[in-house]
């Protein structure tokens, strides 16, 4: 049965109406890429129909994110309607015998193309919702003519609205261009640099993003690491979760308080995982109180924001 609780907001100037909680399906690019975790079909099929299923509307892919676009294109394309995709650009995938990186960037024209059509094949779309620059910084963007690329692939109908993934420094030039309508942008309570730089870009009128807010909850894995964690005892943040409330939870609520974050995406593989998210987001984002003095804590350990 569909779920239909989860909170939406709407994506910066764009017209996309998006659930707080979005995927992010990196984590369904098997073990090729980055040393992910197997996955087989089955897999896949799973979690991608559990996912809509629940209702959440949000995407996020890549080109280089292994088999992820494929999965997305074999398992869920018939739902086409029922949610909205977001890629990148500008990436691409090697043998690993030709690069020491199997996911280098090549900032040209040619490329950008390149992986908008093999995504759109892969996706088994004839348009996507949002395609974003990977990561690249301004020097690559303007060299490159970046966003004139991004804006024919616009205007010949193949994109909807265009994006950029970046950091500091660079997104700040990226904010007062004026030019994306969304960023991606990396944010959790245990890594708090870009929490002012989502609120300027949001006052630009550009949709946010978030990604990697959400500890995967295992030791030594990704945002889960030993020393994330450390923060999070060091600030003592147990203290202030509700009962029954495990970190990771707390950790998705930190980042539904933030007024400025549109949509978070939390990837998984597992169903279960999955459950809890939705969960932790149909709970809503922590109370004031316990939002500010989260933050309180976290800076007085040194784990604050930077200036843009």
């Amino acid at each position: 049965m569909r779920n239909r609780d989860l909170a939406t907001s709407k994506l910066g100037r764009t017209d996309l109406t998006v659930t707080r909680l979005g995927f992010g399906a990196m984590e369904i690019r098997g073990s090729r890429i980055w040393n992910g975790r197997a996955v087989t079909e089955a897999q896949a099929d799973r979690i991608l129909n559990a996912v809509l299923d629940a209702g959440i509307n949000f995407i996020d892919t890549s080109n280089d994110y292994g088999r992820s676009e494929e999965f997305i294109g074999r398992f869920i394309s018939h739902r086409r309607s029922e949610f909205y995709i977001a890629t990148k650009c500008g990436c691409k995938v090697v043998p690993r015998d030709e690069n020491t990186d199997d996911t280098p960037h090549e900032w040209t024209r040619e490329n950008l193309f390149r992986g908008l059509h093999e995504s759109l094949s892969r996706l088994k779309t004839d348009y996507l919702d949002i395609i974003q620059l990977h990561n690249p910084s301004v020097e690559q963007c303007v060299e490159g003519e970046l966003v004139d690329a991004l804006k024919e692939m616009k205007q010949q109908g193949k994109v909807r609205w265009i994006g950029c993934s970046s950091t500091l420094p660079h997104i700040t030039a990226y904010i007062e261009w004026g030019v994306f309508d969304t960023f991606q942008i990396p944010y959790s309570a245990l890594e708090r640099a870009h929490e002012n730089v989502i609120t300027k870009a949001a006052q630009s009128g550009a949709g946010i993003i978030d990604r990697g807010g959400v500890a995967r909850g295992e030791p030594g894995v990704g945002l889960g690491g030993t020393d994330r964690w450390v923060k999070f005892e060091q600030a003592k943040l147990d203290e202030l979760r509700e009962e029954g409330e495990n970190r990771t939870v707390f950790l998705l609520r930190f980042l539904l308080a933030h007024p400025d974050i549109h949509t978070t995406i939390v990837g998984t593989a597992n169903p279960e995982h999955l459950d809890e998210n939705i969960s932790a987001a149909q709970r809503g984002p922590l109370a004031a109180s316990i939002y500010a003095e989260a933050k309180r804590r976290l800076e007085a350990i040194g784990e604050k924001p930077e200036t843009p």
